[in-house]
């Protein structure tokens, strides 16, 4: 069997890598998957209440990259969205990210922007060199603040002391000075209008791609020809753990249908401190969908199982700087995205990341 390129995986990165070779370039490609259904972690579905969830976790598509925004747009209409989210915090629900409304409801205060940037300088800790994720909230909040929302979330998401994650983790949470309370500011922001399963439907419709689904590439690769392949499987499964596994954190996702309209008054509600689990998650309040009865979500984070998010540590950044130095030597092999590269992706960014691959191909 001869393809010009196949690619592993059929996640967001792997079909747009698909999309583009079938429908720019006129290859066929085939694309293997070890997962039924196309989407990757972004897949979603409609449940035996005809509700439609997010299968992996809830997932916000948003950007500034307005070239992404028009590729993914061929393939999708939009539903306006503007993500907030609620943090349990001492019995109450207040906003997340920091802003101007999460202090006035935590201190019961009325301060102006102002007011609150100087009460914030006042209870940040002087930290001379920011090494971790606990250094970053500690420089930004202070010490109540960083152990009400951060230190007890971050121990539950990825099992450590945040002393010992990298400073990205927790860099990547706002701290603002007015009243926005969206989670995301980024100028392109919404849910596909019909899912993000009939989204990716749409990126795999060409002739051009071949999709093999419930297949673990290792069972077929020695049976295909192929020039190019593109890889957005775990980098150590590739090289047979030639130097150890990383480590990724999991999750366990527990779903429930209520019978009622509403079950909590934001998409997503933290509990840092409360219950076993990170968040729940309200799905019609992310798609927009009216039906009687309602299906949340509780993520409960844990050590084993399909792994979703690189561990932010010095150790496993060096130890897959090994796994990096046999990628460079690979002259029919690209690889791409989270899995792959061994870092966290906004979907954007897999998204760039892709189209970039292919435009260095095709150069």
């Amino acid at each position: 069997m001869k393809y010009e390129y196949v690619v592993v995986g059929a996640g967001i990165a792997g079909l747009t890598m698909a999309e583009r070779i079938a429908n720019v370039l006129g290859k066929k490609v085939l694309v293997i998957e070890k997962r039924n259904h196309i989407g990757g972690n972004i897949y979603d579905s409609y449940n035996e209440d005809g509700i439609l969830i997010h299968n992996y976790g809830p997932h916000i598509f948003h950007t500034n990259d307005k070239e992404v925004y028009d590729y993914l747009s061929r393939f999708t209409k939009w539903n306006d969205f503007w993500h907030r989210v609620l943090t349990c915090v001492d019995g109450n629900l207040i906003p997340m990210p920091i802003t101007l409304e999460t202090i006035n409801a935590l201190y019961h205060t009325d301060f102006t922007p102002e007011q609150m940037e100087q009460f914030l300088k006042e209870k940040a800790v002087d930290i001379p060199e920011i090494k971790t994720s606990k250094d970053v909230a500690l420089s930004k909040v202070g010490e109540e603040i960083y152990e009400k929302f951060f230190e007890n979330y971050t121990k539950k998401q990825w099992g450590l002391d945040p002393a010992l994650i990298d400073t990205s983790v927790i860099s990547r949470i706002p701290v603002r000075y007015n009243r926005d309370t969206r989670y995301f500011t980024d100028r392109y922001q919404g849910m596909p209008k019909h899912g993000y399963t009939k989204m990716c439907e749409a990126m795999a419709a060409s002739p051009n791609i071949r999709l093999l689904l419930n297949t673990d590439y290792k069972e077929v690769i020695e049976d295909i020809s192929y020039d190019m392949l593109i890889y957005t499987g775990p980098t150590d499964y590739f090289y047979d753990y030639r130097y150890g596994k990383m480590a990724y954190r999991s999750l366990d996702f527990v779903f429930e249908t209520h019978d009622t309209e509403e079950y909590q008054p934001a998409p997503v509600v933290n509990y840092p401190n409360d219950y076993d689990f990170t968040r729940i998650t309200e799905f019609k309040k992310l798609t927009g969908q009216k039906h009687a009865k309602t299906t949340i979500l509780k993520e409960f984070p844990k050590g084993e199982g399909e792994p979703y998010y690189p561990f932010p540590t010095k150790e496993y950044r060096e130890q897959f700087a090994r796994y990096q130095e046999e990628m460079k030597k690979e002259t029919k092999v690209r690889f791409l995205g989270r899995l792959a590269e061994y870092r966290y992706y906004n979907m954007d960014a897999v998204v760039r990341s892709a189209l970039n691959l292919f435009e260095s191909l095709r150069g």
